[in-house]
């Protein structure tokens, strides 16, 4: 335990940056060189506990929704191109139906009550939901009085941000998202072509620098109200990369709790003026390797790295988008009654769950990469369903979870989704393409460690120099035992 009372894989899971472990400049100490641990505040602590986008460990165990009820934005943005009728994407901007905010209401009742792992209700477009802020905050009114258990969140821009503070606060809104891509205009004109300010469209460097004022003025008066916020910033290899760094390290200084380093979606097919134009998202490697840089030097960062880039209607884990299940008519239109014991119920299982699982992690003293990183390490790849466990079958996983492993270490990097190719006995084997694919996405990975793997893709991983290890224990457990293993052997393999 850490002298203020929480353990180390707690303070992994709520963002307590600089904890090193033993070792180091000091003798006999938890506490490294020029480091020191920095405890949450227990209201902060509170906030994050179960809320899936800013606790890499909550969202194993809890589900979110959004509702989209925000259909017009205020800003263009080169990676953007918002739909309202497609339901096979999960991208930001994406949903399938625009629902008014009483239609919104009834269909988180409807969800509350099929998902009893609900905790948190958000508004994130598929416009901005500031330039749509009547229909917004008459959405979170209707679903902060009938469903007061839930938390509430927001997504924004930012340019309309600080004319609705004391909205966002007097609505019970405790977590906001503000999605900053530059501090530096110069960089900003290369990703909004423009912006719609008091009543005028203002383009080129004039309009991005409208956009980074608003959007530094609004946070900081969030920050001083109280409100835990999240920087969303999407990587555009050539246009802001390098710049992301300096972005992290400006929202850092003004007390934003979690910097969210995303990848540019840039297909084609998708439509935006950065698909259509050859710009290409970075590569996993490329991320880990920029956000890995944003959470080092002075007053470290608390990166996140499990997100998903949820659509503007996403329900369920994150992970899964149960969006399709409850789309249909029955759940906006047939007003229920809540009932929130059967969730209040599960949520006090998982919680007395995940403290055990937090006692075995003491137990076993991995350290879950806040200390000194080993000499040797490699990347191994999990196969998982969440609750922290290995458990879930290699043909049947739609992501890996990517961890730098060692003696003793094991570090989350990032999840990497993949094409499901199996979908019982009679298909496991198969040689297939997405097989390939998923194997190509795993070239830098030394294992893949999962509940079980056929004989097919296990020859296949080999031949490819990556080691199939079955297993169903303690993600963190298993990982550092296969780290230490390989690269005893092997040598260092991390490519992060």
């Amino acid at each position: 335990m850490s002298s203020s009372g929480i353990n180390v894989a707690q303070e992994v899971e709520l963002g307590i940056p600089s904890r090193k472990a033993g070792g180091g400049c000091g003798v006999n100490t938890n506490v490294g060189c020029g480091s020191k641990v920095m405890p949450l505040d227990p209201s902060v602590r509170e906030k994050v506990a179960n809320h899936p986008c800013y606790s890499q460990e909550a969202h194993q165990y809890y589900a979110r929704m959004h509702v989209a009820v925000a259909p017009g934005c205020n800003i263009q943005c080169n990676f953007c191109n918002r739909k309202f009728d497609c339901s096979n994407e999960s991208r930001p901007g994406v949903t399938s139906r625009l629902l008014s905010p009483e239609e919104a209401a009834n269909k988180v009742r409807y969800v509350a009550n099929r998902v009893p792992q609900l905790s948190v209700v958000g508004i994130a477009g598929p416009g901005d939901p500031l330039a749509n802020s009547d229909r917004t905050f008459r959405t979170l009114g209707l679903i902060a009085e009938q469903t007061p258990d839930l938390r509430l969140c927001l997504s924004t821009n930012g340019l309309a941000l600080p004319d609705h503070i004391d909205r966002i606060v007097d609505s019970g809104v405790d977590h906001v998202t503000v999605t900053i891509n530059m501090v530096d205009p110069e960089v900003g004109e290369r990703i909004y072509p423009w912006v719609y300010f008091e009543g005028k469209r203002r383009s080129g460097k004039e309009a991005a620098q409208i956009l980074s004022e608003r959007q530094l003025e609004g946070l900081a008066s969030l920050v001083s109200k109280g409100i835990l916020c999240k920087v969303n910033s999407v990587m555009i290899p050539g246009v802001n990369d390098e710049h992301l760094v300096e972005v992290s390290r400006v929202v850092r200084s003004m007390g934003v709790f979690l910097h969210n380093v995303m990848p540019l979606v840039s297909s084609p097919e998708h439509g935006t003026y950065f698909g259509l134009n050859g710009y290409r998202g970075p590569s996993p490697q490329e991320l880990a390797i920029l956000q890995d840089r944003c959470s080092s030097g002075d007053g470290q960062m608390k990166v996140m790295r499990h997100c998903r880039q949820c659509r503007a209607d996403a329900v369920g884990m994150l992970g899964e988008d149960r969006s399709e299940e409850f789309s249909g008519d029955e759940a906006l239109l047939a007003p229920e009654a809540y009932d929130a014991d059967e969730r209040r119920a599960l949520h006090q299982e998982i919680e007395r769950g995940r403290e055990e699982l937090r006692a075995q992690r003491e137990s076993l003293r991995i350290d879950l990469g806040t200390g000194y990183r080993p000499n040797s390490t490699v990347l191994v790849a999990v196969a998982t369903k969440g609750s922290g466990l290995v458990n879930q079958h290699f043909g049947q996983a739609r992501e890996f979870w990517i961890y730098e492993a060692g003696e003793r270490w094991a570090r989350f990097i990032q999840t990497r989704s993949v094409d499901r190719y199996c979908f019982g006995p009679e298909t496991c084997n198969d040689d297939s393409s997405p097989l390939d694919r998923s194997i190509s996405l795993l070239r830098d990975c030394a294992a893949v460690i999962c509940s079980k793997i056929g004989e097919e893709p296990r020859r296949a991983l080999a031949l490819a120099g990556i080691e199939a290890i079955e297993a169903y224990d303690l993600i963190e457990k298993t990982v550092a035992e296969v780290g230490e293993a390989i690269a005893s052997t092997n040598g260092d393999r991390a490519a992060v």
